[in-house]
């Protein structure tokens, strides 16, 4: 590691406090710069963050400070696209909160100018690199159930007024779609074990009838069913509107055995037939709280990735375009009730 990054936040809210202490916390990255439509202090942010941050009233001109090499986009969703865009055209990496933008025509838009600018970027699905989800992913490369055939991952995290992002998350123009503004998160993962050749989507989509969730402008818990061409089958549910600790579901079933968050049975390990699940090493995803998210794993891997010229291998942003696409794809369906084909969304 023989550069030091300097790192500037767009936008100054509860995720881009996490970001920052994630970055501050690698050796060869700092964060220099914030750009915030809310006034604020260099003095009083340096000293909350142990570092010397330098606050930008306007957007154009952290994107033109020369020592800044990215930036990190901490905005609302429908702001990802325009200073995605702004930002790659001023030469930065980019690291963008998910989603990309709440249009699949937007997310295109970002990814053909970050192509066109020579930049990289990733996009915050940092859940690959939780523990759940690494180890996870370990067992299956180790051949630990087989070949998988079936697979669901789901996302319950009920986002009501006690939590912060729930004034701007109710809104269409806000939050987008139950999907959009969380699940994809679970989405993302189910693409990450059973592979990203999704052929086709069936969504339904239905919402609680609490009055905090009444509030929502739309359907705020959908069940996605996918069909991949390699034969697969699986489910990604994500509720919203849940009344319940926050619970990260993962199960996956292979011709050697099966995975149940952090249970697991493999016969090739313990033999047949199973009586008793054992148990992996893990540490479960339980908290909505971006304060808990393994930011400084996923960001570190970017700088590496940066520092060797490449894309990185997980959460680049060729992946996480490949994602929103089986998102829009599942929104559609929801909306038109009828099974959608990733080709209609890919040929749009």
């Amino acid at each position: 590691m023989n550069r030091q990054w300097h790192i500037g936040i767009i936008g100054y809210g509860w995720a881009a406090g996490a970001h920052i202490r994630a970055i501050n916390s690698l050796p060869n990255a700092q964060v220099t710069g914030v750009y915030s439509s809310r006034r604020l202090d260099s003095m009083e942010l340096s000293a909350r963050h142990g570092s010397d941050i330098l606050y930008y009233a306007e957007l154009d001109a952290l994107l033109n400070d020369p020592t800044i090499h990215v930036v990190s986009i901490c905005t609302g969703h429908a702001d990802h696209p325009r200073q995605a865009i702004a930002a790659a055209e001023a030469g930065k990496h980019l690291i963008i909160e998910k989603p990309i933008g709440l249009t699949l025509e937007d997310c295109r838009a970002v990814a053909r100018t970050v192509v066109r600018a020579g930049v990289r970027a990733c996009v915050c699905f940092e859940c690959r690199f939780s523990n759940q989800f690494m180890t996870t992913k370990t067992a299956l490369d180790q051949g630990l159930l087989g070949e998988l055939h079936y697979g669901e991952v789901d996302y319950y995290h009920g986002i009501g007024p006690w939590y912060g992002q729930y004034r701007w998350n109710i809104h269409k123009a806000g939050g987008g779609s139950s999907l959009l503004t969380a699940g994809c998160h679970a989405l993302d993962g189910l693409l990450h074990f059973l592979g990203e050749d999704v052929q086709e989507v069936q969504t339904y989509a239905t919402r609680s009838r609490h009055p905090d969730f009444a509030r929502y402008e739309y359907p705020t818990t959908t069940v996605t069913l996918l069909k991949f061409r390699s034969g697969r089958v699986g489910k990604v549910a994500s509720v919203v509107d849940c009344l319940q600790p926050y619970y990260f579901h993962v199960h996956l079933v292979g011709s050697a055995g099966s995975l149940l968050d952090d249970r697991f049975y493999s016969a090739p390990l313990l033999g047949t037939p199973p009586s008793a699940w054992g148990r992996l090493p893990m540490k479960l995803l339980d908290s909505g709280d971006v304060a808990d998210h393994p930011y400084a794993r996923q960001f570190a891997a970017f700088l590496a990735a940066l520092e060797r010229g490449e894309e990185m291998p997980e959460t680049s942003l060729r992946q996480a375009l490949r994602t929103h696409e089986v998102i829009f794809a599942a929104d559609r369906s929801a909306a038109e009730g009828r099974p959608v084909r990733l080709d209609e969304i890919q040929a749009g």
